[in-house]
């Protein structure tokens, strides 16, 4: 008996649709997408590492540990990718695409917070006075522009040499004609002639405006001339430095004026900073604006106002002041109204301590005793009160040092970060100095190695014997003066020394403890 077996029907695979070709053909564009976007994010993330340390690493900031642990970290970064991009899966390319992506933009604000903030230190670093010497007439005068007052007699002091025959040179290239010019004692003696009618205008350092209506006793003198004509003279500030962490001097000089940083002012606070890397110690020495004193290269040994020393620059500050305490001052740091402003605003405020309670004669704001979260304008008020303190401009100036000392402390603290970017804007334009790039890459590398904790100490030269005295800038007029008081000239400059030499390592914060280790 036969039987008929039926062989089992093969089943065939299902054929592909068109719509999962099409969805297989999307899924290969998007990986091969996803594979060259990590190769490029990637290669972009090794390049800008690079750059990034070869940017840092030149300027000499960082340490050596820190730059190779830098280096580690963006190189393992890079391993990391390189590994995940070599995966089929895409899920794990994304992840690499994420990473590269983190660490690009990572670098990218890093470098250009970096180099903001050289650029900052390399605007400031700006060795350089700017005389604005001006040509004012009375303010009802009709001379509209220069041409105006071609046939005008000019009224100046020392016009046959420095910055006023300068001015008048140019003056004369302006209106292409010789002018007639009488010469006087003093810038003071020749706004006197403008103002009696014995001169049709007046040439001038605008810096003299305050002591020529303060030597007239005319608060409203700015009010009775008008300026026809301004010109700036540059000249630059000679540089010194030096040798690597070596004790050093910075001159703090405080004009009394806002706007161009680089115009010769007034220098109301004079606090020079003695800074000595070895034994991590500063400290700050507070002079009165009103001291009497000589102004080496300039008054010719005819003693002055040491707040008038900053209208011939701070080069001229800082060699009045070498003098007087007999030291070396290497280095300045110049502001002015808007930098104290501008900078404690960026830092969200100080916490300054008043001693004793007060009505800011330049500011409706009264202070009492006791710790006050200040602004930018309350520190200022605070930093040029006098009149409320019966020390006067002795405790204007111990103000003016807890000031300063509050924001070194703050500066150099973590709670600085959160406002980086607003200090970098307020400081732009808004402060001068000649300390070299190199210097201060090399104290940031130096605090960054031992991250050690610096003693900040105060002291001041107190208020000698007050009088009425003429000054070279004011000529005869007399103005009220401070003749310094020799004593405490000299204990401030044996601080000083002690502070300068290396064999100094008292550990203490208090100036008090200084005087009893000169003792």
């Amino acid at each position: 008996m036969s039987s008929n077996k039926v062989s089992p029907q093969k089943k065939r695979p299902p054929r592909k649709t068109s719509a999962s070709n099409s969805k297989r053909a999307q899924r290969k564009k998007i990986n091969r997408y996803v594979r060259i976007c990590g190769r490029i994010l990637f290669i972009l993330q090794v390049i800008i590492s690079l750059i990034m340390l070869f940017t840092v690493g030149r300027t000499g900031m960082l340490p050596w540990k820190y730059m190779v642990l830098i280096f580690a970290v963006l190189a393992l970064l890079a391993a990391v990718t390189f590994m995940l991009n070599l995966k089929r899966n895409r899920k794990v390319r994304l992840t690499g695409i994420g990473i590269s992506t983190v660490v690009i933009i990572f670098v990218l604000v890093f470098t250009r917070y970096f180099n903001r903030t050289m650029g900052l230190i390399s605007s400031g670093d700006n060795a350089q006075k700017t005389d604005n010497m001006v040509v004012v007439v009375r303010a009802n005068d009709p001379a509209e522009v220069l041409m105006d007052a071609k046939e005008y007699k000019f009224a100046v002091h020392g016009a046959s040499s420095g910055a006023s025959g300068e001015m008048i040179s140019d003056v004369e290239s302006a209106i292409s004609s010789k002018i007639k010019v009488e010469e006087y004692s003093s810038d003071v003696e020749a706004a006197r002639a403008l103002l009696e009618g014995k001169a049709d205008a007046a040439i001038y350092n605008k810096a003299y405006t305050s002591i020529i209506a303060e030597s007239l006793d005319d608060d409203e003198y700015e009010d009775r001339v008008r300026v026809l004509y301004q010109y700036g003279i540059q000249t630059s500030i000679e540089k010194e430095t030096v040798n690597v962490g070596e004790p050093f001097n910075v001159l703090i000089s405080g004009i009394d004026v806002y706007g161009d940083i680089s115009q010769t002012s007034r220098s109301d606070v004079n606090i020079i900073v003695t800074v000595n890397p070895k034994t991590k110690k500063v400290l700050l020495t507070s002079t009165p604006r009103d001291y009497y004193v000589p102004i080496p290269e300039v008054s010719d040994g005819v003693r002055d106002k040491l707040t008038h020393a900053g209208i011939y620059g701070v080069d001229a500050s800082m060699r009045t002041l070498e003098e007087l305490y007999g030291i070396d001052i290497t280095y300045f740091v110049r502001v002015n109204f808007d930098t104290l402003i501008k900078l404690v605003d960026a830092m969200d405020g100080l916490d300054v301590y008043v001693e004793y309670p007060f009505d800011a004669y330049t500011d409706e704001y009264h202070f009492d005793k006791g710790w006050h979260d200040m602004f930018g304008d309350q520190v200022l008020a605070f930093c040029r009160e006098r009149y409320s303190y019966a020390d006067g401009d002795n405790q204007r100036g111990r103000n003016q040092e807890q000031v300063l000392k509050a924001l070194i402390e703050k500066l150099i603290s973590p709670a600085i970060l959160p406002h980086y970017a607003e200090i970098l804007d307020s400081l732009d334009g808004f402060f001068q100095m000649n300390i070299p790039q190199e210097k201060i890459a090399e104290l940031v590398n130096m605090q960054l190695t031992d991250n050690a904790h610096w003693d900040i100490m105060k002291q001041s030269a107190e208020q000698g014997e007050s009088a009425l005295e003429t000054t070279y800038s004011a000529g005869s007029t007399p103005l009220y003066i401070m003749w310094p008081d020799d004593a405490s000239v000299k204990v401030n400059t044996a601080r000083i020394e002690m502070i300068m030499s290396e064999g100094y390592t008292t550990n203490t914060g208090s100036a008090e403890t200084v005087e009893t280790a000169q003792k």
